[in-house]
C-alpha cells in the first residue's frame, strides 16, 4: 500500500483564510493571513496545497491577485480551485504555476467545455465533484446538479485524471469522511479519487488509507488542522503508514 498524499486546505474570502461549515456562506471562522497559513502547511512537510478562491467559487468577487503572490512565495505543489466556468478564468489560473486546478460548477452546467480543458491540459485539470446525497452541488453549493455517478462516468471517458470529491454534508462538520460515497466513486473511474469534507481525526486517514489500494489516493484536510485535532506532521505520519 503506497502513501495517502495530505492537502491542508487554505480557502480564502476576502483576502482571509477561513473554513466553512457545510459550504454555507456566513459560516466562517476565520484563521487570519492565507499566506501565513500556506507557508505553516508547507514548513510542517507539506508536499501539496488546496487552495480554494470562495469568493470566486460564490459568483462576488476574485482573490486572483493575492493567490497568485502566495503561489509566487510557496515551493510546495498547489491544487487551485473557485470559480474557474472560462477560458479566461482557467489561463489565469493555470498562469500562476499551479500544479493543478480543480473545475468544478463549470463541470455541470458546461460539461462539453469542461472536456475541452482535459484534453487540453491532460493532468493540470482536476474536477471538484460536490455531492448532496446522490446529487451534484453547483455554484458555491447553492444549487442542484445531476446525479453524480454520470458526471464521473462521462469526465472519466474524457480522460479526467483526478477527481476532488466532498460529500457537502460533512464538510467542515468534523463527522468523519464518507467512506462509503468515496468506494462508490473509486470503483466508476481509473482516475485518482481525492477525499474532501469530515475529517477530524487521526483515525479517519488511517481509514482512508485502507482505500488507497481502490484509488482514493489523498485527503484535504482543513477545519481539524486548524482547530488543532492534530498536527500535520502527526497527520503526514499516519498517511504513510507509521504507527501511531
Amino acid at each position: 500500500m503506497t502513501a495517502l498524499t495530505l492537502f491542508p486546505a487554505v480557502d480564502i474570502q476576502n483576502g482571509q483564510a477561513v473554513q466553512l461549515t457545510q459550504g454555507l456562506a456566513g459560516s466562517e471562522k476565520v484563521f487570519g493571513d492565507p499566506l501565513t497559513a500556506a507557508l505553516r502547511w508547507q514548513d510542517a512537510g507539506a508536499e501539496w496545497l488546496h487552495l480554494v478562491d470562495l469568493d470566486a467559487a460564490f459568483g462576488r468577487g476574485s482573490n486572483a491577485e493575492l493567490i497568485a503572490a502566495i503561489i509566487e512565495r510557496l515551493s510546495l505543489k498547489v491544487e487551485l480551485s473557485g470559480g474557474l466556468r472560462d477560458d479566461a478564468a482557467l489561463q489565469r489560473a493555470l498562469a500562476t504555476g499551479c500544479r493543478r486546478v480543480n473545475i468544478g460548477t463549470a463541470a455541470l452546467e458546461n460539461p462539453e467545455w469542461c472536456e475541452r480543458a482535459i484534453v487540453e491540459h491532460g493532468d493540470r485539470i482536476g474536477i471538484a465533484i460536490d455531492v448532496k446525497g446522490s446529487r451534484l452541488a453547483a455554484r458555491g453549493w447553492v444549487r442542484e446538479g445531476g446525479d453524480w455517478a454520470e458526471a464521473i462516468d462521462r469526465l472519466s471517458a474524457a480522460g479526467c485524471a483526478t477527481f476532488v470529491v466532498t460529500d457537502v454534508k460533512s464538510d467542515g462538520m468534523l463527522s468523519g469522511p464518507n467512506l462509503d460515497l468515496l468506494r462508490q466513486v473509486a470503483t466508476r473511474t481509473d482516475a485518482q479519487v481525492i477525499a474532501s469534507g469530515g475529517i477530524a481525526r487521526l483515525d479517519d486517514l488511517r481509514a482512508l488509507r485502507e482505500l488507497v489500494p481502490l484509488g482514493v489516493t489523498g485527503a484535504i484536510i482543513g477545519t481539524a488542522l486548524y482547530v488543532g485535532n492534530f498536527t500535520l506532521p502527526d497527520a503526514l505520519a499516519v498517511a504513510c503508514g507509521q504507527p501511531g
